[in-house]
């Protein structure tokens, strides 16, 4: 099921749908980028992709989530997804998104975590550095040169955040 069906099938809110394609966008640039700049780092960029287009998706089960903080559409989401025949490891973005990630989680759980902060512009200390020390560990490079590369990916990908805010508050709840 492509996700822009799922979308129409679970009657997701305009505001929803325009958040999803944000983060996903803002997946996709450090994905593809991470995926060039260190070629021995395997990365899953096809579920970082659809993580990042669906881990809200819980939003429409707890619409009031989408105008106001809460952690309820995580399970909400990871379970919605597996009903509709997604796969557990891709589910699980709905769950890990926002949650608590450190070094040892899967590179592709940083990567949708990042994605939902810097699509708006947002950094992260605590989250980068997980990344950072994710790909070093796992690219054999200095933590501070892939500091400095992975800077520059995020700081790129976090440019228009301001804009991106905008368009995606000018879509109704």
């Amino acid at each position: 099921m492509e996700v822009s069906e799922l979308l129409h099938l679970t009657k997701a809110p305009p505001r929803l749908q325009a958040h999803l394609a944000l983060v996903h966008d803002g997946a996709v640039r450090p994905t593809t980028e991470i995926g060039a700049g260190w070629p021995n780092v395997v990365v899953d960029q096809t579920a970082v992709h659809l993580g990042a287009a669906t881990h809200d998706i819980g939003k429409v089960v707890h619409p009031q989530e989408l105008s106001e903080p809460g952690h309820a559409h995580e399970l909400a989401g990871r379970d919605l997804l597996v009903r509709w025949g997604w796969p557990e490891r891709l589910g699980h973005f709905a769950v890990t998104h926002a949650g608590n990630l450190g070094a040892n989680d899967p590179i592709e759980d940083l990567l949708v975590a990042v994605a939902d902060k810097v699509w708006k512009g947002k950094r992260e200390g605590g989250l980068e550095r997980a990344l950072v020390a994710r790909l070093a560990s796992v690219s054999g490079q200095d933590a501070w040169q892939v500091w400095l590369t992975l800077d520059d990916i995020l700081t790129s990908a976090a440019e228009a955040g301001p804009e991106r805010l905008h368009w995606q508050v000018s879509h109704p709840v």
